[in-house]
C-alpha cells in the first residue's frame, strides 16, 4: 500500500489561502479519483477540493474553520500501488462548473443495505450510488446532495437548462418515487428535551463564526465603520409598470425565461445615473480621489442558503431586458448552489436589494463598499387612488436609496429619486432612454 498527499491547490484569481468550511469525508472512507473530499471558502466563493487518486481517507490534517494556504496538505489517501499518483498538484474544483467525476462504478446488488453507501473489495472500490457519469450536468453541490440522500443522479431526467440536474430535481426525486435502487431513510428525530431549568449560561450554543457567514460579517462591518449612510424612501405608482411586465411575462416564458421587476428597476436605475453620474461612483481613499466609472455593472442581493451573496450584471447598459432576466436566473441558481465565481461578484458600480419578494415595506440597506448608493425595492400594495371623481384601485411601491454621504448630499438623493420614481411610473420611457 501507498499513501497520498491531498493538498490545497492554487486556486486562481491571486487567492493565497482559504478557510477549511467542511469536511466531505471522514478517516476510513473509501474515495474515489477526482471526488470532492473538503469545501473551501475564498472570499465570498466556495470551492471542493478533489483527491487526486482513489483510494481510503488515512489522516485528515485540519479542523473545520482552519486558515489553509496553498499546497498545504489537508489530508492523505491510502492507496494500493497501482493507483499510487504522482505528487503533482491537483486542481480544485472552479466555483462556477462541477468538478470532474470517475466513471460510475458497479452498483452493489439491490438487497445491499440503504445505510451502506461505500465498500471496498480486492477488484477495487464498489460505491453506492454510483458517481455522477461525466455527460450528467450538475453542480457539485447538486451532485453531493444526491450522494448523501441516496440516489443515483445518472437516473434523473434535469429540468434545468440544457437538461441540467437541479437541487429541485433532486428534492423531488426524494419525495416521489426514487430512481435509485436503494431508498433513502430518514433519520430518526432527536427526542425533544425538556425545558431548561438551570442558568441561563448553560442553555447558550455557541458556533464558529466561520465561512460566507464571516465574510459577510466582515464587509458589513468594514463598510458601516468607512462609510457614513444615509437612507430616502419615496412610494411610486406602479400600476403602468405592472402591466407592463405582464405583457412582457407572458413573452419571455414561451423562451423558457423568468421576467421579475428587477430588470425593469435596473433599467430605470442605469437611465437614472446618467443624470447623476456620481451614483455610479467610489471613493480611493488612498488617493483622495472620486472615481466615476463609465461602465454600469449592476448588483443584486441574493438572499442564499449559505447567507446573502452580490452577484453582479456585468455592462447591463448593453444588454436587453430579456438578456438581463436570462443573466439574473443564471447568476441566482449559482448563488443558491453556492457556486458563484469570483468573478461573478466581482465589478459592481452599484447595487440593488429586493427586500419586496420576501416582504417589507422599507429598510435602510447597508452600502456594498466600495459602491456608494444601494438602492432598495419594496413589496406591491394595493391603495386606492384617487382620478378627480372617485377611488380606484392603485398599485404602489416604495423604493429606498442608501448613499454615501461623503460624495452625495440629501438634496441630490432626492432628485434622483424623483428622476428615478418617473421613470418607474413610467415606464415607457425607458424606451426612449435606450434609444
Amino acid at each position: 500500500m501507498a499513501t497520498q498527499d491531498v493538498k490545497l491547490p492554487d486556486i486562481g484569481e491571486g487567492v493565497t489561502e482559504g478557510e477549511l468550511v467542511k469536511w466531505l469525508v471522514k478517516v476510513g472512507d473509501a474515495v474515489k479519483a477526482d471526488q470532492a473530499v473538503a469545501e473551501v471558502m475564498t472570499d465570498k466563493a466556495t470551492v471542493e477540493v478533489p483527491t487526486p487518486v482513489a483510494g481510503v481517507v488515512k489522516e485528515l490534517k485540519l479542523k473545520e474553520g482552519a486558515m489553509v494556504p496553498i499546497e498545504t496538505v489537508m489530508l492523505t489517501v491510502e492507496t494500493s500501488g497501482s493507483q499510487a499518483a504522482s505528487n503533482a498538484p491537483t486542481k480544485a474544483a472552479p466555483a462556477p462548473s462541477p468538478a470532474p467525476v470517475a466513471a460510475a462504478a458497479k452498483a452493489p446488488p439491490p438487497s445491499a443495505p440503504a445505510t451502506s453507501v461505500m465498500s471496498s473489495s480486492r477488484g477495487g472500490l464498489e460505491v453506492y450510488p454510483p458517481a455522477a457519469d461525466s455527460r450528467v450536468l450538475a453542480t457539485p453541490a447538486t451532485r453531493r446532495l444526491a450522494r448523501e440522500m441516496g440516489i443515483d443522479i445518472n437516473q434523473i431526467r434535469g429540468t434545468g437548462i440544457a437538461g441540467r440536474v437541479t437541487r429541485e430535481d433532486i428534492l423531488q426525486t426524494k419525495g416521489g418515487a426514487t430512481t435509485a435502487t436503494t431508498t433513502w431513510t430518514k433519520p430518526t428525530a432527536a427526542p425533544i428535551k425538556a425545558a431548561y431549568q438551570g442558568t441561563p449560561g448553560a442553555a447558550e450554543e455557541r458556533v464558529p463564526l466561520r465561512g460566507v457567514r464571516k465574510k459577510i460579517a466582515e464587509n458589513l462591518q468594514m463598510a458601516k465603520q468607512i462609510i457614513p449612510h444615509f437612507t430616502l424612501v419615496e412610494e411610486a405608482n406602479v400600476g403602468e409598470l405592472v402591466r407592463m411586465r405582464s405583457q412582457a411575462k407572458e413573452a419571455a416564458e414561451k423562451s423558457g425565461t423568468k421576467v421579475t421587476y428587477l430588470p425593469f428597476v435596473m433599467k430605470a436605475l442605469i437611465a437614472t445615473i446618467r443624470e447623476f453620474p456620481m451614483f455610479n461612483a467610489s471613493i480611493d481613499d488612498q488617493a483622495s480621489e472620486i472615481v466615476y466609472k463609465g461602465y454600469f455593472n449592476v448588483g443584486f442581493a441574493a438572499d442564499t442558503p449559505n447567507g446573502l451573496l452580490v452577484p453582479v450584471v456585468k455592462h447591463a447598459d448593453h444588454k436587453t431586458i430579456l438578456e438581463i432576466s436570462r443573466d439574473i436566473q443564471d447568476l441566482a441558481s449559482k448563488a443558491r448552489d453556492g457556486k458563484l465565481a469570483l468573478e461573478e461578484m466581482k465589478g459592481a458600480t452599484i447595487t440593488i436589494t429586493n427586500i419586496g419578494s420576501v416582504g417589507g415595506l422599507y429598510a435602510t440597506p447597508i452600502i456594498n463598499h466600495p459602491e456608494v448608493a444601494i438602492l432598495g425595492m419594496y413589496k406591491i400594495q394595493d391603495k386606492p387612488l384617487w382620478n378627480g371623481t372617485s377611488f380606484d384601485r392603485g398599485q404602489f411601491m416604495n423604493f429606498s436609496i442608501t448613499c454615501d454621504h461623503r460624495l452625495i448630499d440629501g438634496a441630490v438623493a432626492a432628485n434622483f429619486m424623483k428622476a428615478f420614481v418617473s421613470r418607474i411610473e413610467n415606464p415607457s420611457r425607458l424606451m426612449l432612454d435606450m434609444m
